[in-house]
């Protein structure tokens, strides 16, 4: 059903067509690691990849409530946590496919005529839109949850990926303002971890040799992501960041199953 939605492969040309973009210009002036390209091309991602799995994501369950289906697969042995884990690993590899596929295309014409990103820098570009996805599409358990249809679902996703992609270095500022200077840093290691898009983007920055941009105060983090085991470290926290949202959508889920 995932791979039959028209948006899916609306998102996958449009993925298509600003990867190509950007292997253009990086072949006039090839740059590894952290530069003007490979950041334009992180801001693509952070734009593309969490609005598709929220959109996706949410759709696919409030279409469960809208059209009935939910009810029938109710009357069958199949348990909420089953139903809940299934959908996000079934949506998790409908959006993994459709990136690997923008980037395969990307990746073969930068191949054929030259310029494209080192292999090292594509890895983690893939690394970053899988992280991304995995997590937004936990956001998505829960909005498709507590949407009652598909038009609350694309108003709390496209709120969301607002205040979580475009106007998060706002909020921050203007949260932060409010803090007093001792407990500046800590409220900014709660808020970046409480956001995945902000979590994912700093760790691929350092990853790319970036790290210095990111000021005095994620100092620590340019740190531990460094680190030999800082990748193990960041996986845990990504699973576990994924596991306790798609667990609250689970716990929503089946305490509506009963009350029906």
């Amino acid at each position: 059903m995932g791979f039959r939605n028209p948006w899916a492969y609306s998102f996958m040309a449009l993925f298509i067509v600003f990867s190509i973009i950007l292997l253009l210009i990086n072949a006039r002036n090839a740059v590894e690691g952290y530069s003007g390209v490979t950041s334009a091309m992180l801001n693509l991602i952070l734009y593309l990849v969490p609005l598709m799995s929220l959109l996706l994501g949410s759709f696919s369950l409030t279409a469960e409530k809208e059209e009935g289906s939910w009810r029938l697969l109710s009357a069958y042995p199949l348990g909420t946590l089953s139903f809940i884990v299934g959908k996000y690993a079934g949506l998790t590899l409908v959006l993994w496919v459709i990136m690997f596929v923008g980037y395969g295309v990307s990746g073969m014409l930068g191949a054929v005529f030259g310029g494209g990103f080192a292999i090292s820098d594509f890895v983690l570009f893939i690394a970053f839109s899988m992280g991304l996805s995995f997590l937004f599409v936990a956001i998505a358990m829960m909005i498709g949850t507590f949407a009652r249809n598909r038009w609350q679902a694309l108003t709390i996703s496209v709120s969301i990926w607002f205040f979580a992609v475009i106007g998060w270095s706002s909020l921050l500022v203007a949260i932060l303002g409010m803090v007093p200077y001792l407990y500046v840093k800590p409220a900014l290691i709660f808020l970046t971890f409480l956001n995945p898009a902000e979590l994912v983007r700093l760790f691929v920055i350092v990853k790319l040799g970036g790290g210095s941009i990111l000021g005095p105060e994620y100092y620590d983090w340019v740190h531990w992501i460094g680190r030999a085991d800082g990748t193990l470290w960041f996986i845990l926290i990504c699973t576990l960041w994924a596991a306790v949202a798609a667990g609250i959508a689970y716990i929503i889920w089946e305490r509506g199953r009963h009350r029906e």
